[in-house]
């Protein structure tokens, strides 16, 4: 029960779970444009926006319990957060176009590919940048 607890109570647990449900958030919201005949790249650059929101608040509450002493605290690090998120948002929509687009693999898979990378590096840039 102890040893549950303490992954429970993991950063980088929590951060795994929370990074599952913003992949989940924008998958579904992906999945749905896509289904509705909106582009490719138009229904990643909005599913990733939706995901970026998510993933600020659940990572500033949830992850890294991060408390700011003013509304323009709040600010920086909202500024901050997004900044970083748009820099894994060109690798990931660059990623899905060169896997849809150029090698020819199916918006899902090559979605989920390029999720990988930008979990992993979104956790240090949020880790070591944003929430320190």
């Amino acid at each position: 029960m102890n040893a549950i607890k303490k992954l429970i109570h993991n950063e980088a647990f929590k951060y795994l779970v929370i990074g599952g449900c913003t992949t989940l958030v924008n998958l579904v919201v992906f999945g749905l444009l896509v289904h509705i005949h909106l582009n490719v790249t138009i229904a990643n650059i909005i599913s990733i926006a939706v995901s970026i929101l998510f993933a600020y608040v659940t990572n500033k509450l949830i992850v890294f319990g991060s408390h700011c002493d003013s509304f323009g605290e709040v600010l920086i690090e909202c500024a901050k957060f997004v900044s970083a998120r748009l820099l894994t948002m060109v690798i990931e929509v660059c990623g899905v176009y060169l896997f849809v687009n150029i090698i020819g693999q199916a918006a899902m898979i090559g979605k989920l590919e390029t999720q990988v990378i930008v979990i992993v590096g979104n956790y240090f840039i949020s880790k070591f940048f944003v929430f320190k």
